[in-house]
């Protein structure tokens, strides 16, 4: 990413994938530009289902991509997984105990994925949620629950997250200077929204990302999915 002088890194499902018609309007923007968007798409889905996703949509292939919650990220143009940023999640992470423990709490339904980076559960009750947090701290266990769209709930590393991600890549590619924007939907991208860069919340947010503070780094959109992240793009980047 040597030379990145301008940054997108959104969440894809309900941010920048949903509408394809703004999401066509905001590549054709962006085409327009005399300087290059780089792109880090940062996605709860696994390695494969982004791919799948990617293709589907016919998305540009990214410079980053940050997948399952900000637990494994592929840089590069043949995507190859960062090994240094899953060594150090690994040195913490207890998957086996966390479902062990996930298996004694009614209400939460396991997510059957091919990962053992993160640990993903259903719930639509939030006592359920708060009851599995009790648990884990009970036993001990170090980790970061993310619930998120009123049924998504994801363990993961203590040190992960799509905002400590986004944050690794910055730092390791030396990023400080770069006009950057973050866009995202739903709960799993509080963190990498309130990090204090310019950063969007689409208006077909999630509730539980409505309810955030207002920030001045901060913008909520008024228009739905790529719709926003133009608006939000021409408002902090009008030149």
């Amino acid at each position: 990413m040597h030379g990145v002088t301008h940054l997108l890194a959104t969440d894809l499902d309900g941010t920048l994938v949903g509408d394809p018609e703004s999401l066509q309007e905001l590549l054709h923007f962006y085409n327009r530009q005399l300087y290059n968007v780089s792109l880090v798409y940062i996605t709860g889905r696994h390695y494969q289902s982004a791919l799948s996703l990617i293709n589907e949509e016919d998305l540009p292939i990214p410079d980053v991509l940050i997948t399952d919650v900000g637990t494994a990220i592929y840089v590069g143009k043949s995507l190859e997984k960062d090994s240094v940023w899953s060594q150090h999640l690994e040195k913490l992470w207890m998957p086996e105990k966390i479902k062990a423990i996930a298996r004694q709490i009614a209400g939460l339904v396991s997510q059957e994925l091919p990962v053992t980076n993160r640990c993903s559960y259903y719930a639509t009750d939030s006592t359920v949620v708060e009851n599995f947090r009790i648990a884990l701290d009970q036993a001990g266990v170090s980790y970061k629950l993310i619930y998120s769209g009123g049924r998504d709930v994801d363990v993961l590393p203590v040190n992960s997250g799509k905002g400590k991600a986004l944050e690794y890549i910055l730092n390791t590619h030396h990023l400080d200077n770069v006009k950057l924007l973050v866009a995202g939907d739903s709960g799993n991208d509080v963190e990498m929204l309130t990090m204090g860069f310019p950063s969007v919340i689409v208006g077909n947010a999630q509730p539980e990302l409505l309810e955030q503070q207002s920030h001045p780094s901060i913008y909520r959109a008024t228009k739905y999915y790529a719709g926003g992240i133009h608006e939000a793009w021409r408002h902090f980047y009008p030149d």
